[in-house]
């Protein structure tokens, strides 16, 4: 292991092309682009744990933070800064640093700039990995939490406290989809002296901007729609460089959560596609909700992008479009859902999301099954919820498919 620096100096100056005039779709293939001296179309993979020195003088200079240069892979790496880079110009975020996967984004982002004292304001409506860092792991450091329905503002308002220094939330949540006031809960936050988290995995960068809307923090797990293709883990934390440089960068040099260069280089080649893949995607959703609504064994179905949505009106402010993700309950419970689940062809079970491939999940024995039956009822995850993550397929195949198996709750 490489010995602590003795400074925490932001990453090295390096020359990268001027994208920030583009549009938003050749900024994810432009951005950030290193090039060795060889020129190459596609960006180099530094697979490299250390770097080396012209002299003990400059070594000593990296590590006083007099030159900006590379030092050890834990803490920077060409292939995962270039992917930070291309990250922060797309969101409009001024800085970003990459982690090995997206709890880790969530949690240096959650833990990072807080201490014993400190209180959190989180949404319910959130993943299970997320709840339980705001949940549980947050009170065993000091850190005290307070969950609060996501939907009403009153709560949020009422929970905030003088030692509140961080609110978090999902929007669209998972796996219920309901789409929370990012704007309206950033006036709380910031009114109360705490910044707002905003984890936007399922309206991805190209449907929903948080920090335009006034959170002060975004996170991603790049293992979703940004890699998009069941390859790799990953995360992201974007923010000002005040919050990354103050809090972020040193939690992550020193506990070490840090992305591979191989990983980073295949998130540079999905966000790519990224903005095409999310299109067509949501292309599908939107055709599979229609083509839900109303059957005769599914009694309810939640999708962004429809009018029968219970946030309509948010979502029409905050987002450019519905989600990649349709939830729907079926008849029969548990039973009925996993007879629908095990009855599909084209479809396949998994617990991930925004593959290429269309997968699906039954939330109450999987992402969400550390909760209580009473907590997952209070947050609309009955036995017969399922999650649909809609892929690139052709949507008649997902639908003919999709229908045939209801057949069977």
């Amino acid at each position: 292991m490489s010995d602590q620096a003795n400074s925490e100096s932001a990453k090295p100056t390096i020359p990268l092309p001027d994208t920030a005039h583009y549009r938003r779709e050749t900024r994810l293939v432009h951005s950030g682009s290193l090039r060795s001296q060889f020129g190459e179309t596609s960006e180099a993979i530094f697979l490299t744990q250390g770097f080396v020195y012209d002299s003990a003088e400059q070594c000593e200079a990296r590590f006083t933070g007099d030159d900006a240069g590379f030092q050890y892979s834990r803490f920077s790496n060409p292939t995962v800064f270039s992917f930070e880079q291309r990250m922060a110009e797309f969101e409009g975020a001024e800085a970003a640093r990459a982690t090995a996967t997206g709890m880790a984004a969530v949690t240096a982002a959650i833990l990072a700039p807080l201490r014993a004292g400190d209180h959190v304001v989180a949404s319910k409506a959130m993943f299970g990995s997320c709840r339980y860092i705001v949940e549980d792991l947050c009170p065993r450091y000091g850190i005290e939490s307070t969950l609060v329905d996501g939907l009403d503002l009153d709560q949020w308002q009422a929970a905030m406290r003088p030692n509140t220094k961080t609110c978090f939330l999902e929007s669209p949540t998972n796996p219920t989809l309901d789409v929370l006031d990012i704007a309206a809960i950033a006036e709380i936050a910031h009114a109360g002296g705490a910044r707002l988290v905003v984890d936007n995995v399922f309206a991805t960068p190209i449907w929903q901007s948080p920090l335009k809307l006034g959170a002060d923090v975004v996170v991603y797990s790049a293992t979703k729609h940004i890699d998009g293709q069941g390859r790799c883990l990953g995360g992201v934390v974007l923010s000002s460089t005040a919050f990354i440089e103050e809090h972020v960068q040193m939690y992550l040099r020193q506990t070490g959560p840090s992305l591979s260069p191989f990983n980073a280089w295949v998130l540079l080649k999905g966000l790519e596609t990224l903005s095409i893949r999310v299109e067509k995607q949501t292309s599908n959703a939107a055709a599979i909700a229609d083509a839900l609504a109303g059957h005769a064994k599914v009694p309810r179905l939640v999708y962004p992008g429809r009018a029968d949505h219970p946030q309509a009106a948010t979502v029409k402010k905050q987002m450019g479009a519905g989600s990649t993700l349709v939830g729907f309950e079926v008849t029969g419970g548990k039973a009925g859902a996993f007879r629908v689940l095990n009855a599909l062809k084209l479809v396949k079970i998994s617990n991930n999301l925004g593959d290429a491939k269309s997968l699906v999940t039954h939330p109450a024995t999987t992402t969400h099954q550390r909760l209580k039956p009473e907590a997952r009822a209070e947050l609309g995850i009955s036995d017969g919820f399922i999650r649909l993550s809609v892929g690139l397929e052709h949507k008649d195949d997902l639908i003919e498919d999709l229908l045939a198996a209801l057949q069977k709750a």
